[in-house]
């Protein structure tokens, strides 16, 4: 999972290094979370890795609160989670989220991206066998730890994999652990700056470079919509 987990995670660093499009996308994570869990992130743990995945990106208090209290005030906003999956350049997998006030806007937006870039959407639920869903955790390696050691202590918490950038871990767990291993942290005192569910190719496909440019136009496109929460391809 090396070189594809490198390239996705420089590839989503370059793209989502724009704060006036990153901070409504992390606004409506929280908006969501407080809407369906609570306003008390001591209560409400999809808040709390809502607020952390804020933090991280330097998103200011105000913004945070404001992102809480529209989930809760009397003109709550209302957003439909929805997912679609194309074909995009060269074959490429592509698995879409969104947030979406609006589904029909959002529909005809992801189509055309799709559509110009010589590609199309396929039907709901084609390509869910070919990504599998991970719950990832970022945090800086505790302070004289043993990786081997840490690893053990966390499968418990349902711990798969755990991977080593320098000085920064990322702890891999299925979907359906990210409560148990996000507590399991918790209690260690262990800091996690990011935390979120990803889907991860299970057949990652290499491309040339030339057709990465390509494709990188298509997720450019889609990342930069309002209503697109995240993004996931096959690449490897």
């Amino acid at each position: 999972m090396g070189r594809a987990f490198e390239y996705r995670r420089a590839a989503k660093e370059k793209r989502w290094d724009k704060m006036s499009k990153i901070f409504p996308k992390l606004g409506k994570a929280i908006t969501i979370a407080a809407k369906e869990g609570g306003p008390d992130p001591d209560m409400n743990a999809h808040l709390r890795t809502a607020i952390l995945n804020a933090k991280a990106q330097n998103m200011p208090k105000a913004n945070i609160e404001a992102a809480i209290k529209r989930a809760t005030g009397k003109d709550a906003t209302t957003f439909d989670e929805i997912n679609y999956e194309g074909k995009g350049p060269h074959g490429v997998l592509v698995f879409v989220e969104c947030a979406t006030d609006n589904s029909t806007r959002t529909v005809a937006n992801v189509k055309s991206y799709f559509n110009k870039s010589g590609g199309g959407l396929v039907p709901s639920g084609s390509l869910e066998y070919m990504f599998t869903r991970k719950a990832v955790f970022e945090f800086i390696k505790p302070e004289g730890a043993d990786i081997e050691e840490l690893e053990l202590e966390l499968i418990d918490g349902g711990l798969e994999e755990i991977e080593q950038n320098e000085g920064t871990l990322y702890a891999y767990a299925d979907y359906t652990n990210f409560g148990n291993l996000s507590h399991l942290l918790e209690e260690m005192k262990i800091e996690v700056t990011k935390a979120n569910l990803q889907r991860l190719p299970t057949t990652p496909v290499e491309f040339a470079e030339e057709q990465l440019e390509e494709i990188e136009k298509l997720l450019d496109k889609l990342e930069d919509d309002e209503d697109v929460q995240a993004v996931y391809t096959n690449i490897a």
